[in-house]
Parts: structure tokens; C-alpha cells; sequence
């Protein structure tokens, strides 16, 4: 592993390269020591892909060494605002990127349709990787994504980032020893106001931006700015709504917090549309998702067009119990309000995600993440079927993990199947298919 430090960069970009993503040759990777510097690299500069640079620039025992995007523009704002820990490389092609040696992990910020897409052409060049959440696109993704961290050993850092909480850490630890008695539901609260984005005509894209590689495997279309930064999260080609934009990390804590980060329910109750939106969004404005487990439920609950903080929560984790309720680090017994205490349940400090993964990546061990793919896979496996569920008329579904495969729908069985993968428009393929 080089010696160098900061961090950033983003998505894909490179009109040159029509060659397939699919021919990368796993790069022999390189025994880590926990006394050298991690070289990092960000792919996708955007919003979150920035904060990635920044944070990651400023970072001890690494360096962020190289960026990436489509936008030239992002790319060279990101390039000046980490300029004070040094130079960094700038790509347009993720593929060029990754063809350098000396890299030793990256981060994937880019759109959601790309992030499993460059995290298994990563691993299969040698990297290890953070992918943002979701870190799959569709529940096909995510199995494969589970299945090459594994087989080749990387560490894979899922974006949710409140697995490296101290609090939340001990919040989890004071429901499984009983502090609102014993817990048979939890409820994932994504309430916020996202504005109406209106109707967008076709234009050209900005100028120098590879339009082509942003769209990468998603269906050719025409550009327009509602398809463009932020807005194409409400585009199913592109982004699955806001369940895997925000809501996912409060679905995330409820299946930590209930210990079904490693299981899957039985039964998927999913209701959903747009009772506000009236425009070009393709994605729910109001949804409601029950996950049915043997014995407890997980209910997904988002409403889009009300205030944040009305009803005296916005985005929120609760967590109920026989003798009381929590949450976030504050439980609630009668009258009594309890506030957790990391020190009483015995939890250290500890890193932040990003921190956590570049030291398990100086170690060279995945067993040190602490929001390892194969637990961050499952959130966005169950957010990818409650929007199948959703788009399908509010179908029921039932999701067999050892098949791979939905074996009840309400609704339409074949079609259900169907959307547990998707077609890649060529030359986007994946490098890496099991």
C-alpha cells in the first residue's frame, strides 16, 4: 500500500471508452499493514461525493489521492476545495481510475443506478470499497455485491452511517437487554416536505458533461434538468425514491434495533402513490410498508408533502416495548424519560463510518466494519422489495433469500420476478456477475 492522503471524487463519465465495464481482471491485492496509508479515491462529487473528498482529504492515515465525475464542473470545484492537503488526479471515467495500482480503496457517491455497478468493477481491480446507500439498485445487485466482498476478501462499507454511532450502538444494546421490557415493533418515520420538481423539457446537457455515461446502463433518453442533479433520486431508471434516499437509515436502525439485520421477513405488506406530487416525479410521495416477521413487525412509514417535525418528529426511529418505548438514544417508561448513557452498557468511542473503514481496510479485515455489506445489503434489499411491492398496486409479496426469488405476489408473480433485476444497456455491463 502507497503512502499518500485526502479524499474524493464520483461518478463515471468518459465518452472515449465504449468498452465494456465487464473485462476488469482482478487486481492481486496488496497485504495491508496497519502502519501505512490508505490511498483513496471518490467516485461521484455531487452533494454527498463532496462531503465524501473533504472528509476523507482531512483524514489520518490517508490520503486522498484522486476524484472522479461527469460533471467537469463538480470535478473541479471538489479538486480546489481539497486542494489544501495536496494535488489530486481528476477522472471522467471510472474506468481509468481504477486502473491505477496505487489506489488502494474508493468511495462511491454517484447515482444510485451506478453504485453496484462501479463497486463490483471495483473489487474486481483490487479495491476495497465504501458505497453510499443504497448500495444496490435492485435486489439482484445487492446479492452480487454480497457475494464478490466475500469471495475476494474486500472490506465493503455500506453508508449507513448510524451503525457507527456510539449512542445508537448503545441504544441497541439497551433494547436487547430489556430497558422498554420486551420489543415486538418498530417504526421507520420518514416525514418531510420535498418539494414539487414541476415539468421539464428536453434540453442538451451542460456543457462538457458525457451525458451518455451518466445514463451508463439505464435506458437512453433525452436530458432535462429534472433528471439532472438531486431530482433524479424521483426517476425509477435512476434512484428508487425517497425509501433509499433517506428513509433507509431509519429502516436500517429498526432492522438493527429488532436484530433482523440478518433475516428476512415472512410476509411484506406494501401500500403507496402520489397523493401530492403531480409532475414529473415517477416515485411515491406517500408509502407504508409492513415487514412481517414471526414474531415481531417493522412498519416503513413516509409522508413527503407535511412539515418536518410535525407531530414532534420528522425522520425518526421508534423502537416499542411492553413496558415502554424509545427513540433515538432516549427511552420512555410511563412518565419517566431515560437517557442512554454509552458508558452504562459498556460502549467505547468509537471512529465514524468512514473512519472505521479505512481502518479496517489498513488492516486488510472486513470483520472490523461496523456496516458491512452483508448487513447494509439487507436494508436495501427490503427497501428494493417494498418499492416492487409499491409499483406493482400495493401487491403482498413474499421474498425467499436462499431462492433469490419472490414466491408470492398479490398481484402479478412473474412480473415480481422480474423486477429483482433489470436489463443493462450496453457497454455498461457488470464486471462482475457471480
Amino acid at each position: 500500500m502507497s503512502h499518500w492522503t485526502r479524499r474524493k471524487f464520483m461518478k463515471a463519465a468518459g465518452a472515449s471508452l465504449v468498452a465494456s465495464t465487464a473485462p476488469f481482471i482482478m487486481a492481486k491485492a496488496r497485504s495491508a499493514s496497519p502502519n501505512e496509508t490508505v490511498n483513496h479515491a471518490v467516485i461521484g462529487v455531487g452533494g454527498m461525493g463532496s462531503g465524501h473528498a473533504g472528509h476523507f482529504a482531512g483524514m489520518k492515515n490517508c490520503r486522498l489521492v484522486a476524484i472522479c465525475d461527469v460533471d467537469p464542473q463538480r470535478l473541479d470545484k471538489t479538486a480546489k476545495n481539497v486542494s489544501e492537503h495536496g494535488k489530486v488526479k481528476k477522472y471522467m471515467d471510472y474506468r481509468k481510475l481504477l486502473e491505477d495500482k496505487d489506489i488502494d480503496s474508493v468511495s462511491i457517491a454517484t447515482c444510485d443506478h451506478w453504485h453496484t455497478p462501479v463497486a463490483l468493477a471495483a473489487i474486481m481491480a483490487g479495491k476495497h470499497v465504501y458505497v453510499e446507500k443504497p448500495s444496490s439498485h435492485t435486489v439482484h445487485e445487492a446479492n452480487l455485491l454480497m457475494k464478490a466482498a466475500k469471495q475476494y476478501n474486500k472490506c465493503v462499507q455500506h453508508g449507513t452511517q448510524r451503525r457507527s454511532s456510539t449512542g445508537f450502538i448503545a441504544a441497541e444494546k439497551a433494547l436487547r437487554q430489556g430497558i422498554i421490557g420486551e420489543v415486538y415493533m418498530a417504526k421507520a418515520i420518514n416525514h418531510q416536505r420535498r418539494r414539487k420538481i414541476g415539468h421539464a423539457m428536453p434540453t442538451q446537457p451542460p456543457t462538457g458533461v458525457n451525458y451518455d455515461m451518466w445514463l451508463g446502463p439505464a435506458p437512453k433518453v433525452q436530458f432535462t434538468k429534472n433528471r439532472w442533479h438531486y431530482k433524479w433520486h424521483w426517476f425509477w431508471d435512476y434512484g428508487g425514491g425517497d425509501i433509499v434516499n433517506d428513509g433507509i437509515h431509519h429502516l436500517d436502525l429498526a432492522i438493527w434495533g429488532m436484530g433482523k439485520d440478518k433475516q428476512y421477513p415472512t410476509h411484506i405488506v406494501t401500500s403507496g402513490g402520489q397523493l401530492w406530487y403531480n409532475d414529473d416525479h415517477e416515485t411515491p410521495d406517500t408509502q407504508t410498508i409492513v415487514y412481517i416477521y414471526p414474531d415481531a413487525q417493522i412498519i416503513y412509514e413516509m409522508r413527503l408533502w407535511t412539515p418536518y417535525d410535525m407531530g414532534g418528529h420528522g425522520n425518526a426511529t421508534v423502537f416499542y416495548g411492553t413496558e415502554g418505548w424509545l427513540e433515538g438514544t432516549t427511552a420512555h417508561k410511563g412518565q419517566e424519560k431515560i437517557k442512554i448513557r454509552p458508558e452504562d452498557y459498556g460502549v467505547q468511542p468509537t471512529e465514524g463510518n468512514m473512519d472505521n473503514f479505512i481502518t479496517a481496510v489498513r488492516n486488510d479485515d472486513p470483520s472490523m466494519l461496523n456496516a458491512p455489506i452483508e448487513v447494509g445489503a439487507v436494508s436495501a434489499i427490503l427497501c428494493n422489495l417494498g418499492n416492487i411491492g409499491t409499483r406493482l398496486g400495493n401487491a403482498s409479496l413474499t421474498y425467499d433469500d436462499k431462492g433469490k426469488k419472490i414466491t408470492q405476489c398479490s398481484t402479478d408473480l412473474s412480473k415480481a420476478n422480474a423486477m429483482l433485476t433489470k436489463q443493462y444497456r450496453k457497454p455498461y455491463t457488470l464486471a462482475y456477475t457471480g
